[in-house]
């Protein structure tokens, strides 16, 4: 079958590779309808994420027909079409058992690497390097979904298929940012980063209650998309000065939660921008937190920042006295999919929640080399794109 392979530092390449097989009996085989690029992948493209290995196969977000199962697998059958969160989930493990999906003990089949990056094995992950369990990714003809009952979900009729698709992850992740960050009704909320994962913090902020929601980018046309159709107000972060202009929105007080939804290669127009590509590009650090340090910064005294953001391990200059001295709450995580995608998938039947705007362009298998390069230079006004067999 084909499938997009990383092949070295922003090289990638559709090959030949073999066909998946049932491992375990919780196993089940998924023909791709729809993938999607995503802004973490470019920190694999990058070489940004360390434990990669020339041929495997990326890619974690999709939707997909069910054309096998294995004997253990009880809620799905042939022909289903399913929406699979990217991290795999046992179902059984203490963390499962809990909601934390993505600090799965059982999933990750590298157990070690983590423990030297982290601290601690996280769960596995499809086409995410092999410290996250060296999976194969969804980028490809056929997909091995492991524990299929427990991270594989019908997607229910009069949702179409690119709509579901972004179920997979950007809309679990985004609204995790929200609820874990404690949004409350009344709250101001600012959100830096007008992707798919940062358009769906500041929905899932609205639909909780939020009173203000603002959205924080440099990019025309996602600024302007999560104005239209997110329903946030928005910050160019080139025409202004960010920390000013939330103090004068919110009566010199500071957001109550602040969402990070940019990730480690974080964009600025100050020196510090340089300063963070220069070290990152050395490798004297892995990540540039320079969202992070500025939501940290504008965050009211008492508030919640909380970094939805893929980071990979060490980041230089962090405001700790900011965080103490200002009673901050600072927390993060990976996406515990499994936790909300029913819940999602029934907001998005009932009207409240809609993705199919974030699709800006689509591409067949055979040309994903170019989408990721359209995704990554913003070209076209290029948000998502949906990458189909």
């Amino acid at each position: 079958m084909k499938a997009l392979c990383w092949e070295g530092v922003n090289k990638l390449a559709v090959e030949d590779v073999p066909d998946p097989v049932l491992h375990n009996d919780q196993d089940m085989i998924v023909r791709l309808v729809a993938g999607t690029t995503c802004g973490s992948d470019l920190h694999l493209i990058g070489g940004y994420i360390p434990f990669m290995r020339a041929g495997d196969v990326i890619g974690h977000e999709f939707l997909g027909e069910v054309v096998e199962v294995g004997p253990g697998v009880r809620k799905h059958r042939v022909g289903d079409r399913v929406v699979v969160a990217s991290f795999v989930g046992c179902g059984r493990c203490w963390y499962c058992s809990h909601d934390l999906w993505s600090l799965c003990d059982n999933t990750n089949t590298n157990p070690g690497i983590g423990q030297a990056l982290f601290g601690a094995d996280t769960g596995g992950i499809f086409g995410y390097s092999h410290a996250m369990g060296g999976l194969r990714g969804s980028h490809a003809e056929y997909v091995r979904v492991p524990f299929a009952d427990y991270g594989a979900f019908p997607v229910p009729e009069g949702i179409d298929d690119t709509s579901a698709l972004f179920v997979s992850d950007s809309v679990p992740t985004g609204w995790m940012g929200a609820d874990l960050g404690g949004v409350q009704p009344g709250d101001v909320v600012a959100v830096w980063g007008c992707g798919a994962v940062g358009q769906m913090a500041a929905r899932a902020a609205i639909l909780l209650g939020a009173e203000r929601v603002i959205s924080i980018d440099r990019i025309p046309e996602r600024l302007a998309m999560t104005e239209r159709h997110i329903g946030s107000e928005v910050i160019d972060y080139t025409a202004t000065d960010v920390g000013a202009e939330l103090r004068e929105r919110t009566g010199g007080r500071g957001p109550d939660v602040c969402i990070e939804a940019v990730g480690m290669e974080a964009h600025s127009d100050t020196l510090v921008h340089a300063y963070d590509q220069v070290k990152q590009q050395l490798r004297l650090q892995t990540d540039r937190p320079t969202a992070v340090r500025e939501a940290i910064h504008a965050c009211r005294k008492g508030g919640t920042v909380f970094v939805l953001g893929v980071f990979a391990g060490a980041v230089d200059k962090f405001p700790l006295g900011a965080v103490i001295n200002k009673g901050l709450t600072v927390r993060g995580a990976q996406q515990h999919g499994q936790r909300y995608i029913p819940m999602l998938l029934d907001r998005m039947v009932a009207g409240e929640l809609s993705t199919s705007h974030l699709a800006t362009h689509s591409v067949p298998l055979g040309e994903a080399p170019r989408a990721y390069e359209m995704f990554k230079d913003k070209d076209d006004g290029c948000v998502r794109a949906v990458i189909r067999p």
